[in-house]
């Protein structure tokens, strides 16, 4: 149970850096960018392909960065240049970024498994220096006998992510970031003060598939692999991510929710290896677990605040009963 819970906040928070690019789009653009399952695997490949010809794990991930950033500005582009609906221009790139998967990898799969990645030397350092050692000990002595591979995995993404965050969180507050913001909120406003909103939709998108693209590359590392059809369903687990973290952590302030989305990941990753480990299920009931997950996070927050708007309702409502009646007895008291 303890390693399958480790694996599942192991992965989620290398999946929170695909969930922080969804929320770029869909909640700070107010853009239904379905880029995203194409974008994802686009950082898988293109580092995949560099690592297997011998470039460096760190160049191979900053080169599949830009490669989604490229990918993003094409969506913007389409929508704002050349007038597309802004679900299709996602749609159109999506099933564009597929051919150009494919041309990238040479073929569907592009196994890592014998090639030295980012995560393979986080491993070895971290064996080197003795972390596993001195951390499996104080497992050990807690009486769990199974313990996992390395910590390094998890530190090396904690401290990635919660960089990523800080700096998401820095553009956000930026002039061109409020700028951003208000474009999602209103366009017609922030174009009445001379704001160029194509620019900012395609940079804004552009940033948001860099963040996927990111993520790709990583799990890419992390799995061993990457393959054509690794991104489908992507945009579904991000929203996931933070439709979930927004529910559970709420969206005060920029920093908040930008902490509420990685939460999400973790937890939306946690919820479904818990899910899987039922009887009845297996691993091809994944898409269906996401689909309830999603719709229990949609549709639990506005049961409960149906709840409390019907309790506020009847204390406002017995409230004016009570006033009512002192002022009835009071003048009868008068008449009387």
């Amino acid at each position: 149970m303890f390693i399958a819970s480790f694996g599942a906040v192991e992965s989620g928070i290398i999946y929170a850096l695909m969930a922080l690019g969804v929320y770029l789009s869909f909640r700070v653009l107010d853009f239904p960018d379905l880029t995203v399952d194409g974008s994802f695997v686009t950082g898988a490949a293109v580092a995949a392909v560099l690592i297997v010809n011998g470039q460096s794990p760190i160049i191979a991930t900053v080169v599949a960065i830009f490669a989604g950033f490229a990918a993003g500005c094409v969506t913007g582009l389409l929508h704002t240049k050349g007038k597309v609906n802004p679900l299709l221009s996602g749609i159109l790139m999506m099933i564009a970024l597929y051919s150009i998967n494919l041309r990238i990898m040479g073929k569907s799969n592009v196994p890592l498994l014998n090639e030295t990645t980012m995560f393979t030397q986080v491993r070895s350092f971290s064996e080197s220096i003795g972390l596993d050692g001195f951390l499996n000990g104080i497992l050990a002595s807690m009486g769990l006998e199974i313990f996992p591979r390395t910590w390094g995995i998890l530190f090396l993404g904690l401290v990635v992510v919660l960089i990523v965050k800080f700096l998401t969180d820095h553009v956000l507050k930026t002039e061109v970031g409020l700028a951003l913001r208000a474009t999602g909120d209103n366009k017609k406003m922030i174009r009445s003060f001379s704001a160029n909103t194509d620019s900012l939709y395609i940079f804004g998108l552009g940033l948001s598939n860099a963040l996927v693209a990111f993520s790709g590359a990583l799990v890419a590392q992390l799995g061993g692999f990457a393959d054509v059809g690794m991104g489908i369903g992507m945009i579904v687990i991000g929203l996931a991510s933070v439709i979930i973290g927004e529910a559970l952590f709420g969206t005060k302030t920029i920093a908040r929710v930008t902490l509420a989305v990685i939460g999400g990941a973790i937890v939306y990753r946690l919820v479904v290896t818990l899910a899987l480990r039922a009887d009845f299920l297996d691993t091809g009931d994944m898409k269906l677990i996401t689909a309830i997950i999603v719709i229990a996070a949609l549709v639990t927050p506005k049961m409960i605040d149906a709840q409390k708007e019907k309790r506020r309702r009847f204390r406002k409502r017995a409230t004016m009963e009570k006033l009512q009646a002192r002022s009835t007895g009071g003048n009868n008291n008068v008449t009387s």
